[in-house]
């Protein structure tokens, strides 16, 4: 059959760009080469879109060096909104070429101007179908704020806390200190939008505060404080149905802190020592059905249309909190989302597939 042609796009211009070229780096050595023709189209750290080598090599997650996408000259032209979705490349020495239609872009992108809606709307101009959630969804699920205000409409329990704005900080820091007091002796301080843990501290009893909210403000303007939820962390997978059919919800896993304090970036991603991620959880059959309703009510909440990770405390009553939504979850071969997939039946490159061809639905 004809392959199909899919720019993978990747890096881009927020704090978690080695992950999203990490992520790359593991989509492009596993993506169905008999069925797909790859463009891979990397941005840079200063948002320039180039050509990149198809090298999954090179983006190999390592502690010691995370990958990147460098700027080698060239600059990639995307198609005019005319029905012609030809790519084209700008050489360093001026040559302009071809590279074909593409049918669908797969963006692998965390955070802001890749996680937050303005890539989706960027191709949503263009008339170039991509994979993943769109711009709504992208936006709400982002900005931790506004996805407790769709959850708690959708009577979903959510994490307590309050959000704080840079400008309340700097004009009246003693009342919020006060309303943060409130919310107990341990809260977590973390941006309001941004993902893989960046920018996030622990806080016990008020000590280091103010260095937490220096650190989260740093990545944001808008900072959400939020009180110690005791109870295990759970995460659960979420496609959207395919031809109109409802979402659908992988087996949970489980993130087990055997010495860290919290679940942070090198937990995540550099395999640092404290953290097991066990998939699929050790859970009964009850609890597996409701985290998974839950994950689905979450995701339609927010108007979620390509794929979501639900990360949920289930505390010791059983009451199950949604700590955040991620829309271009981790999605490393050693990530919680395609493990808990691969747990429940689909392999990594059968769920680049699944996330592709619902992208060409589009």
């Amino acid at each position: 059959m004809d392959k199909q042609t899919v720019a993978v796009l990747f890096g881009g211009r927020s704090s978690e760009h080695s992950i999203s070229s990490a992520t790359a780096g593991g989509v492009l050595a596993a993506i169905d080469r008999d069925r797909y023709r790859v463009i891979p189209v990397g941005i840079t750290r200063d948002g320039a879109f180039v050509l990149e080598d198809d090298d999954p090599a090179k983006f190999q997650l390592d502690a010691a060096k995370l990958p990147e996408v460098v700027d080698n000259g060239t600059r990639v032209r995307w198609p005019e909104p005319d029905g012609v979705r030809t790519l084209r490349v700008v050489r360093g020495d001026g040559m302009e070429d071809d590279l074909g239609e593409i049918d669908v872009v797969l963006p692998l992108l965390h955070g802001l101007h890749g996680e937050d809606g303005a890539i989706q709307g960027f191709f949503d101009v263009l008339e170039v179908p991509y994979a993943g959630c769109g711009i709504l969804d992208s936006a709400v699920s982002l900005d931790k704020h506004y996805t407790k205000l769709a959850l708690r409409a959708a009577g979903i329990a959510v994490s307590p806390g309050i959000t704080v704005r840079s400008a309340q900080w700097d004009s009246d820091p003693e009342s919020v200190r006060a309303a943060i007091a409130e919310l107990g002796p341990v809260v977590f301080v973390k941006p309001a939008s941004a993902g893989s843990s960046v920018g996030v501290s622990r806080v016990d009893d008020g000590e280091g505060l103010d260095e937490a909210l220096r650190i989260a403000f740093a990545e944001d303007v808008k900072v959400l404080v939020e009180s110690r939820v005791e109870g295990r962390e759970i995460e659960v997978g979420v496609l959207a149905g395919r031809q109109g059919t409802r979402a659908r919800a992988s087996l949970p896993g489980e993130v087990v802190l055997t010495s860290r304090s919290f679940y942070d970036f090198e937990g995540k991603y550099l395999g640092g020592d404290g953290v097991d991620i066990v998939c699929p959880a050790d859970v009964d059959a009850e609890l597996i059905d409701r985290l998974r309703d839950t994950a689905v009510r979450a995701f339609e909440a927010v108007d979620g249309k390509g794929l979501a990770r639900v990360d949920f405390f289930v505390t010791a009553a059983g009451e199950l909190v949604v700590n955040e939504l991620n829309t271009m979850p981790g999605f490393t071969p050693i990530s919680m989302f395609p493990k808990c997939w691969i747990a429940s039946g689909l392999s990594y490159g059968d769920l680049i597939t699944e996330l592709i061809e619902k992208g060409l639905e589009r």
